[in-house]
C-alpha cells in the first residue's frame, strides 16, 4: 500500500498520538490490574465493551464514507445482514483477537508494563512468518537479521527482567510470558488473515471492521459467560469499574483506528520509531509509577529490540532502476561492438 502524500506536521501528529496511545494503554492497564485500589473488575467484560465501542466507531466512519443514510443502509444490508458467509469468514479473526485481548490483561497482571511492551514486539517476527506462509511474500536478508536480533533482545529482557517494588499483588512471570506468547501468535495470524480478507475484494475497510466487531461482540460475550458468568450475575457487568478502567477501555477502542491512520499516512520507519518510543515511555512510566529497577540485561535487550524494529522497517532497495541502467549499458556496448 502506497503512503499518501500529506504534510510532515500531520505525519508527526499521527506518530505522536499512536505512540502515546500504545504506551498509555499498557501503563494504564497495568495500573488498573496491580495498583488501583478497590474491587478488581472482570477483564472479560472490558474486552467485550471495547468491541462494542469499536463497532459504533466503525459505523460512524462508514456513515462518513458513504455520505448518506440511504447508502449506509444499502451497504449494511448488502455486506452485513445479507452476507452470512462473510460474517462467518470474519469470525475467525474475531475469535483470535478476543483471545489476544484477554491474554493482554493476563500478561499485564503478571509482568511490568515495560517488560510487556518489549516482549510484545515478538509480534513482528510472528507476523513476518505468517506473511511468508499465508501471503507468499519474501523478506530481505536485513529483515531476517532484524528478526533474529529482536528475538535475542527479548531473550535478554526475559532472562533478568526488572522488578517492580511498588506492586503488592501476587505475580507469576511465567504465566505472564506464556500469555504474551499466545497474544503474539494471535496478533500475527489475525493481522495477516484480516489483510488477506481485505485484499481479496474491494469491500470497504469499515464494512469489514463492522463484520468483524459484530462477531467479536458475540465471541466476547461467550467469554464473559464462560469465565465470569456467575460473578457477573451476582455483582453486575460493570463491577469494579473506575474512571481508570473506562480510560483503558477507551484507549483500547481508539488504538485500532489510529493504527489504521498510521498505516495509511506514514511509512514503516515512522511506525518503527513509534514502537521504540512507546517502549521508552513505558519504561520511564514504570520506573515512576511501579518502582521498576532497570537491570543491564533489560536495558541491553530493550536497545536491541528498538534497533531491530528500525532495521526491519527500512524500505527494500529498488533494484529495477539499476537493472534498467545495466541493460541500457549492455545495449550501448553491443552497438559499439557492431
Amino acid at each position: 500500500m502506497a503512503v499518501e502524500n500529506v504534510s510532515v506536521v500531520f505525519k508527526l501528529y499521527c506518530l505522536t498520538v499512536m505512540t502515546l496511545v500504545a504506551a498509555t494503554y499498557t501503563v494504564a492497564l497495568r495500573y488498573t490490574r496491580t495498583i488501583s485500589t478497590g474491587a478488581l473488575y472482570y477483564s472479560t467484560t472490558a474486552v467485550c465493551i471495547t468491541e462494542v465501542i469499536k463497532l459504533f466507531l466503525s459505523l460512524g466512519m462508514l456513515t462518513k464514507e458513504t455520505g448518506s443514510p440511504y447508502r449506509l443502509k444499502s451497504a449494511l444490508m448488502e455486506h452485513v445482514f445479507c452476507s452470512p458467509k462473510e460474517l462467518l469468514k470474519l469470525s475467525v479473526p474475531s475469535v483470535v483477537y478476543a483471545i489476544q485481548n484477554n491474554m493482554a490483561f493476563l500478561a499485564l497482571s503478571n509482568l511490568d508494563a515495560a517488560v510487556y511492551q518489549v516482549t510484545y514486539q515478538l509480534k513482528i517476527p510472528c507476523t513476518a512468518l505468517c506473511t511468508v506462509l499465508m501471503l507468499n511474500r519474501s523478506l530481505t536478508r536485513l529483515q531476517w537479521f532484524s528478526v533474529f536480533m529482536l528475538c535475542g533482545g527479548v531473550t535478554l529482557v526475559q532472562w533478568k527482567p526488572g522488578e517492580s517494588t511498588k506492586v503488592q499483588v501476587e505475580q507469576n512471570p511465567f504465566v505472564g510470558f506464556v500469555a504474551i506468547a499466545i497474544a503474539v501468535l494471535c496478533s500475527g495470524f489475525a493481522g495477516v488473515y484480516f489483510e488477506k480478507v481485505l485484499k481479496s475484494s474491494d469491500t470497504s475497510l469499515w464494512v469489514r471492521n463492522i463484520q468483524m466487531y459484530l462477531s467479536g461482540i458475540v465471541v466476547t460475550l461467550i467469554g464473559v459467560f464462560l469465565n465470569d458468568g456467575q460473578r457477573v450475575l451476582e455483582n453486575g457487568f460493570f463491577f469494579g469499574y473506575t474512571p481508570w478502567v473506562c480510560f483503558v477501555v477507551l484507549l483500547a477502542s481508539m488504538g485500532g483506528l489510529y493504527t489504521s491512520v498510521v498505516v495509511k499516512y506514514t511509512d514503516n520507519i515512522m511506525k518503527g520509531f513509534s514502537a521504540a518510543a512507546a517502549i521508552v515511555l513505558s519504561t520511564v512510566a514504570s520506573v515512576l509509577l511501579f518502582g521498576l529497577h532497570i537491570t543491564i540485561p533489560f536495558a541491553s535487550g530493550a536497545l536491541l529490540v528498538c534497533v531491530s524494529i528500525y532495521l526491519y522497517g527500512l524500505p527494500k532497495s529498488d533494484t529495477t532502476k539499476l537493472t534498467r541502467e545495466e541493460s541500457d549499458k549492455e545495449s550501448k556496448q553491443k552497438l559499439i561492438n557492431v
